[in-house]
């Protein structure tokens, strides 16, 4: 018998998390009414310090709402329960206690008999990590996730919550910023798209920035061309690339049209620019989940560097959509996945069943609750996808080779 259910947003933003707040307190509010519900504040660190936002009547009969804005009302945090000595120093747990054990007993304080996680893949992992040790301690509590990646790399989940919005806010982005490509001559446009590891996102950006391109008339004997406009090359982590090569097919755009517009995943090249930093005796700073802080060493910047100087540019400019496509309303195709997740993360909280909610690769992507144990970051993009392909030889790129191959 479900009383008292919690909910947590943590890890990055992306263009979901309002909307599946919204369509959680929603189904319970058609299904299970009577059902209390809590929200935890800046995720596991609301959930270690015992701070949450109680749902009232009045926020039930508003929850509509929450699906017009991006962000999540309820706030988020980078919070690893396995990782005590990072709590210890951020005061959320006291030197020797165990943070797993922390967290189960603050949900057992607070009556919750249900935990919903809405997060990525270092999220999910930290749930899992709590579910395990609530079964294995005897609690009494089921832990429903929901997948949030902008990047879309999770493993085993076809599409995660929030992905398709990034794609689209960050190829509305580019509008403007490759609009700056006649502000100099020989100029240079470094797009750099979030996605750590997948490339997911930088590729599924350019192909609906493309498509917003097909849709607009041209001008070309004033200056106003396709040509100018289009991207020239697109870097995602899979794929291993000659430098020198696009170099010498990026110079030949570079001086027939006057400009290159470059669309890069900021991990792309990430190992190559880290193993540079590290070997001239730089600190590389890293997240408490071992990530490099990506934001620190400035991966479009790198690519600018060495491209810039091959291509003999004239003006480089970088910029990065990630800030503002992942705090972005979740568009109509998002918001039709997040009422399925959010309706079925329902239906598994109430007859006890856990698991991350999502479309399951390995199952025929059947919606399911998908078990912890096999949940994991880092799913990679594949490169063979006839889109993929199809966009890169609509921009003139060879097909990469991929990293794995070597």
């Amino acid at each position: 018998m479900v009383s008292k259910v919690a909910l947590l947003t943590a890890g990055g933003f992306a263009p979901c998390l309002s909307s599946a707040l919204g369509g959680l307190i929603e189904r319970y509010t058609a299904l299970a009414p009577e059902v209390e519900i809590i929200a935890y504040r800046y995720g596991y660190q609301g959930l270690l310090s015992g701070d949450f936002l109680t749902v009232t009547p009045k926020v039930r009969d508003s929850a509509a709402i929450l699906h017009r804005f991006g962000g999540s009302p309820i706030g988020n945090s980078r919070v690893k329960l396995t990782n005590a000595a990072d709590l210890v120093e951020r005061g959320l747990v006291a030197e020797g206690v165990d943070p797993l054990k922390a967290a189960a007993d603050r949900l057992t304080e607070d009556g919750v008999d249900v935990l919903h996680t809405i997060g990525g893949d270092d999220t999910n992992i930290t749930a899992a990590d709590l579910a395990a040790y609530l079964h294995e301690h005897d609690y009494e509590l089921t832990v429903v996730g929901l997948p949030k990646t902008i990047d879309n790399d999770i493993i085993p989940i076809r599409q995660s919550l929030g992905a398709f919005t990034a794609a689209e806010q960050g190829a509305r982005f580019a509008q403007n910023v490759l609009g700056e490509h006649n502000s100099g001559s020989r100029m240079l446009i470094v797009h750099e798209v979030m996605g750590r590891h997948c490339g997911w996102l930088t590729a599924a950006t350019a192909r609906a920035y493309r498509e917003w391109l097909d849709t607009q008339e041209w001008v070309p004997g004033i200056g106003l061309a396709r040509d100018g406009w289009d991207v020239h090359g697109v870097y995602v982590p899979e794929a291993r690339f000659d430098l020198e090569a696009e170099a010498s097919r990026l110079t030949t755009v570079m001086d027939e049209i006057g400009s290159v517009n470059l669309f890069v995943s900021e991990g792309a090249g990430l190992d190559t620019i880290v193993a540079e930093l590290e070997a001239s005796g730089e600190e590389v700073a890293r997240d408490p989940f071992g990530h490099v802080k990506i934001d620190t060493i400035n991966p479009g910047a790198w690519f600018a560097s060495k491209f810039a100087e091959r291509l003999e540019a004239e003006k480089v400019m970088v910029q990065k959509s990630g800030y503002y496509s992942r705090a972005a309303a979740a568009n109509p195709r998002d918001l039709e996945l997040i009422r399925s997740m959010t309706e079925l993360a329902v239906d598994c909280a109430l007859r006890g069943e856990p698991g991350v909610i999502g479309q399951d690769e390995e199952a025929g992507d059947e919606l399911r609750a998908i078990e912890f144990s096999r949940i994991k970051g880092g799913k990679p993009f594949d490169l063979n996808q006839e889109w993929f392909t199809d966009l890169l030889a609509g921009i003139g790129q060879p097909v990469t080779e991929r990293v794995s191959d070597r």
